[in-house]
């Protein structure tokens, strides 16, 4: 990320002025700047903000929100718990394609590209953008954290009847963000094993489509491939 204005939809852009001016942005962007000096950094820099190009600001009706990209070589695209055609497909990517064949009978696909979702409205949203190479949470505490804040306080605040799937401890301290008198919220533990198959039978997918249908709101395809 350089340190121009970020390459990020113009819808976007515009919801984000603030953000995108106050100090504790342009320290994010230093830190990044010093971190590249020295380390590979993941996504490459234009894809820090796939989540937003490929769904923007009017478009959103579902938010699936993540905790740091992935950190291993090729992995992370800017999706949360997306990984790029051609790649091996991470544990948590696997449980959420094995819930998804039990909930609503798509079979598990090949590729963890989830484009297709976010090309449909779904924002999906890490709560931290970037990560050092190998090491997770590595970019913990350094100013993501109050953006992506401020993303889930803009929608909550400038949209209504939004899906949110909040899956683990992290992503349901965001809760209170919300207003919850007006968007609908799921929870469930994390798809990762370490969450020891809690997330299993959490029907995320067809709960969504069911509020979604309730809205009169086109239903999501689930399927990548």
């Amino acid at each position: 990320m350089s340190s121009a204005t970020p390459k990020i939809d113009s819808t976007w852009l515009t919801v984000l002025k603030e953000e995108f001016e106050a100090p504790f942005f342009a320290q994010l962007k230093a830190f990044l700047v010093e971190e590249r000096a020295k380390h590979v950094i993941y996504p490459a820099g234009q894809q820090i903000f796939s989540a937003f190009n490929h769904t923007p600001f009017d478009k959103v009706k579902v938010v699936i929100l993540g905790q740091d990209p992935y950190h291993g070589p090729g992995q992370a695209n800017g999706l949360c718990f997306s990984v790029s055609y051609g790649i091996r497909q991470p544990a948590s990517l696997k449980n959420i394609f094995k819930e998804i064949q039990d909930d609503v009978g798509i079979p598990i696909p090949k590729t963890g590209d989830l484009t297709p979702w976010a090309n449909q409205g779904i924002l999906l949203l890490n709560t931290v953008l970037t990560v050092r190479a190998g090491e997770a949470n590595s970019h913990k505490n350094k100013g993501w954290e109050r953006f992506t804040s401020a993303v889930i306080q803009k929608i909550s605040a400038e949209k209504s009847d939004i899906v949110f799937l909040l899956w683990g401890n992290h992503a349901k301290q965001k809760e209170e963000l919300i207003d919850t008198s007006k968007h609908h919220i799921l929870k469930a533990a994390h798809p990762s094993p370490l969450a020891g198959g809690a997330f299993f039978g959490c029907k995320h997918f067809s709960k969504t489509n069911i509020i979604l249908h309730n809205l009169g709101k086109a239903q999501i395809d689930w399927r990548v491939e």
